[in-house]
């Protein structure tokens, strides 16, 4: 079965110029030019993987991507001009799973997304609970004391990644490369918008202030078992 793509760009010609991309690669895609009509789309649609401009009409694309957060973990690559450190954490701390920075190949972008839909395919699905956890990695569910985590994708594989091995300090690069291709236009320090993110949605259901999360200063993370 085809992957579905959304494509969220205001320029119609770049917007269709992507889709015939996808197209000859063998996903199905769909053009929405206005941010207006995103959010009722992808709640009836579902794709797989969402590529979405940050200038657009209406709604900017950060804005989108955290009211999308609110009932979707679907990847979702931002397309901008916008290269900056402070820009690019922005976009990773409202949900996004990577960058892809204007201008850009179609071959750039088509190997992002093969990138992505290859590592959710080796995603492992059986893991054990451990310290309240419970994550199911056909659906991409996670739940804290039998509480449902509402974790972005990117947020959801460093959390697996810890607890797959507790105990052990994962360091931020090697988080880092576990969730990015070796061109991403993200940053290392992007980790600690995911880890800090992960911690404020465990603590709410906690009601503690408790890091369940630990920080080993100048290595990285870890979860204890």
């Amino acid at each position: 079965m085809k992957e579905l793509i959304l494509v969220v760009e205001d320029e119609p010609l770049l917007a269709m110029f992507l889709a015939s991309c996808l197209k000859s690669a063998g996903f199905h895609s769909h053009c929405i030019f206005d941010g207006a009509e995103v959010i009722d789309w992808v709640k009836q649609s579902q794709p797989d993987l969402i590529l979405m401009d940050v200038m657009l009409p209406h709604y900017d694309g950060i804005t989108l991507c955290r009211e999308i957060r609110k009932f979707s973990t679907v990847p979702l690559f931002l397309l901008t001009s916008c290269i900056s450190e402070s820009d690019r954490i922005r976009g990773l701390n409202s949900g996004a799973d990577d960058y892809i920075c204007k201008p850009y190949s179609p071959n750039e972008v088509l190997a992002r997304i093969h990138a992505m839909f290859r590592r959710l395919k080796n995603f492992s699905q059986d893991l054990p609970l451990i310290s309240g956890f419970r994550l199911n990695k056909e659906s991409f569910q996670a739940y804290y004391n039998d509480e449902e985590l509402e974790l972005t994708l990117s947020e959801f594989r460093i959390l697996a990644m810890l607890l797959n091995k507790p105990n052990k300090v994962y360091s931020r690069i090697a988080l880092f490369e576990a969730l990015h291709d070796e061109d991403s236009e993200s940053l290392p320090r992007s980790v600690d918008g995911h880890i800090k993110n992960i911690r404020k949605k465990i603590k709410e259901i906690s009601k503690s202030d408790q890091e369940i999360i630990e920080t080993v200063y100048g290595v990285g993370y870890k979860i204890n078992s």
